[in-house]
């Protein structure tokens, strides 16, 4: 076997696919509204479920953040009574400003892998790339 394969075969190298990276985010507006911290907990979405969303084109960003909103939960009914949306995506605008959400979904995003950089080229001593032979 070779050493790379070694290494991704340690315990510590986990299926993404099982083991969602999570955070938590605190809307400042929010929390300023109530008095006290309004903090949503985030989760990266799986591959197929990023392809998924953004196939729909429509409404993206939105339905990004409802998958991957841990909590509160934004599908809960009293939500859409409370800001009036027939849908959990209208409530959530309803809640939250364009800037919100998208920060929020860029958030979703980055835990995903995307929106940063998760990869490095390897230069070999020349400077230059090195290439595979």
């Amino acid at each position: 076997m070779s050493e790379m394969l070694d290494r991704l075969l340690k315990p510590e190298v986990v299926n993404v696919q099982k083991e969602l990276p999570t955070g938590k985010y605190k809307v400042k507006r929010l929390s300023q509204a109530v008095g006290e911290d309004v903090i949503f907990t985030l989760r990266a979405l799986p591959y197929g479920r990023v392809q998924d969303i953004k196939g729909m084109a429509e409404e993206a960003e939105v339905a990004i953040l409802l998958a991957g909103c841990v909590d509160p939960d934004l599908k809960a009914p009293v939500l859409q009574e409370k800001f009036g949306g027939p849908t959990p995506a209208e409530a959530v605008k309803g809640m939250l400003l364009p800037g919100e959400i998208e920060d929020m979904t860029r958030a979703v995003e980055r835990l995903s892998g995307y929106r940063r950089e998760t990869i490095e080229e390897i230069k070999n001593g020349s400077g230059t790339a090195a290439t595979e032979s």
